[in-house]
């Protein structure tokens, strides 16, 4: 019997686990789901971070040594995570050179707080890179104004790069430009453009969240009737994106010269409305060259009960429009939403992030 994730897999959707901790990579349990789920990436967020260390599973002896060292809570913070990461990209380094790089890779992100600053976003991409010093680690930096430059530049340096917290088209349109951009400048500083892979990662449960809000505020049975549509709308314009900015002459001529397309990657895909069927935005966003980061119970979910369609994307481009469109008519502010939404998406981890300082300044402490 082939499982729905495998189905997935087959049907061009590379699955990357939303999760990671250190009990999670010395159980054996990451290595277990790359046979049992076909899990072929990890990513990771100051707030997974935050959550694993918390918990403080496997992170005493470390924490110890570091406090003695007389390391600072961001100090360890980055000692602590650049391990977890360089040992999940060992995990992972037959699906890297199985899959010629598309696979097999592991996110770690730049700290949120620099969301807004382009050159210190670059200097600490460089820093994790070096640190981590795995082939198939990939930088996260959020899809910012200042962010965007930093792509360019992060890319242009031959490394490989996350784009996180895309909520909107025109945004994605840029972070292609700026991925485009960045391979440019690689292949005139002599990197090899084989080796440089991107992700763009469009946050997808989160629109219909706020979108639904503001329905229900209308309260017609008009507005109501339009809940739940607009993050998969969303998404499958966003596939459609892709198909078109990577089908001009100047890619052409890039890819030519060994670049990689820029892959969509469907973020945020755990149902937040209990209300939805628990694994609507894995199976009603399937397409080639689609990366999908679940956490752990939307895996689990796909695994049991899935139905992976063939395609669930490209047909639908016209009856998205359309959604979008209907949007706009009922008052609802397409632009305001995905500006609030990616304001929110940086507040919320700066807040995960200064959460994980203050509980690292504790265990610090404790173990002087």
């Amino acid at each position: 019997m082939t499982s729905p994730l495998a189905q997935l897999d087959a049907n061009g959707v590379s699955i990357w686990l939303d999760d990671l901790s250190r009990t999670r990579i010395e159980s054996g349990n990451l290595a277990s789901l790359i046979e049992t789920r076909s899990v072929s990436g990890v990513t990771t967020n100051p707030t997974i971070f935050a959550q694993a260390l918390g918990k403080g599973d496997g992170y005493g002896q470390q924490v110890a040594e570091l406090a003695t060292a007389g390391k600072s809570a961001t100090e360890a913070i980055f000692e602590i995570t650049t391990v977890d990461v360089a040992n999940a990209c060992d995990i992972f380094k037959g699906v890297y050179e199985s899959s010629k790089g598309f696979d097999g890779r592991v996110s770690i992100e730049v700290e949120p707080g620099l969301a807004h600053d382009t050159e210190g976003t670059v200097k600490q991409a460089k820093e994790l890179f070096a640190k981590v010093n795995r082939e198939n680690v990939m930088i996260k930096i959020p899809a910012t104004k200042a962010g965007l430059a930093a792509i360019t530049a992060v890319i242009a340096e031959g490394i490989s790069v996350n784009v996180t917290l895309i909520f909107s088209l025109q945004r994605y349109q840029e972070v292609i430009a700026a991925y485009v951009a960045g391979i440019k400048k690689a292949k005139a500083n002599g990197h090899d453009l084989s080796k440089i892979h991107s992700v763009a990662s469009f946050f997808v449960s989160r629109v219909d969240t706020e979108i639904d809000k503001r329905l229900e505020a209308i309260g017609t049975d008009e507005a109501l009737a339009m809940k739940s549509k607009a993050a998969l709308a969303n998404a499958r314009l966003a596939y459609q994106v892709f198909e078109q900015d990577f089908a001009t002459t100047e890619w052409s001529e890039l890819e030519a010269s060994g670049a990689n397309k820029q892959r969509p990657l469907m973020a945020s895909t755990g149902v937040k409305d209990p209300a939805l069927l628990d694994t609507l935005y894995v199976t009603e966003l399937v397409a080639p060259m689609l990366v999908n980061t679940m956490p752990e119970k939307t895996m689990e979910a796909v695994f049991d009960h899935g139905v992976i369609p063939q395609n669930s994307i490209v047909a639908h481009y016209a009856e998205s429009t359309a959604v979008l469109n209907q949007l706009a008519a009922l008052g609802v502010s397409y632009d305001d939403v995905t500006e609030l939404l990616e304001t929110e998406g940086v507040e919320k981890f700066i807040i995960s992030w200064n959460e994980l300082v203050e509980s690292i300044e504790a265990a610090l402490e404790a173990a002087k």
